[in-house]
């Protein structure tokens, strides 16, 4: 039988060591710009491509499901990875550099923020719907990793993992979810732990 025990150790090391170096204040930077939106009734666009769009897909579930059923006020979470048809329409017709862009154009409306996922943070397509959404006024949410890339730099609040490495970035980007979802599960809910 192999023996990975190391390996796993050396992966849960770089993780700890990871959350360690992320920018609390950001965090609740961003937490009051989705918290906005709520109180708003404001749509929450959020997207990204590969793994990230699973994420965004995710967080999307997290809020209009898990917290919305058991508040009045429900979130308004738009993930614009979810309709395959629309996307490849989109990436055929038009080019897959224009896959989120093309969903936000005419639809954002003042108030509206975007939380855009990219590890690198230089995916051409996230990078033109930002630029998009700052061009009409709108706030962004950029998560990232490595360095960032351009994307860190467009964002108005930048939730960045300091590591080299893409499965911890996406795995903290996961955390982002799970931590901001369960405060705002607390705090609009009343309860300690969702438990479905």
């Amino acid at each position: 039988m192999a023996d990975y025990t190391q390996e796993i150790r050396d992966y849960i090391e770089l993780e700890k060591a990871t959350l360690s170096k992320l920018d609390v204040n950001a965090i609740n930077n961003a937490m009051n710009l989705i918290i906005d939106a709520y109180e708003g009734r404001r749509t929450i666009y959020i997207f990204g491509n590969g793994g990230s769009s699973a994420t965004a897909s995710h967080y999307q579930n997290d809020f209009n499901k898990g917290i919305s059923e058991h508040v009045e006020n429900k979130f308004r979470f738009q993930c614009l990875n979810d309709n395959m048809a629309t996307v490849m329409a989109i990436a055929n017709d038009i080019g897959f550099e224009e896959v989120f862009r093309f969903q936000l154009r005419n639809r954002l409306e003042p108030g509206d923020i975007v939380i855009a996922i990219s590890g690198s943070g230089n995916s051409k397509n996230v990078l033109n719907a930002v630029e998009y959404a700052r061009e009409c006024g709108n706030k962004v949410i950029g998560m990232t990793g490595f360095s960032g890339g351009r994307l860190r730099e467009l964002s108005d609040v930048s939730l960045h993992v300091p590591v080299m490495s893409m499965q911890t970035t996406e795995d903290i980007h996961m955390v982002f979810d799970h931590l901001i979802m369960s405060i705002f599960y607390k705090t609009l809910c009343g309860k300690e732990h969702l438990r479905k």
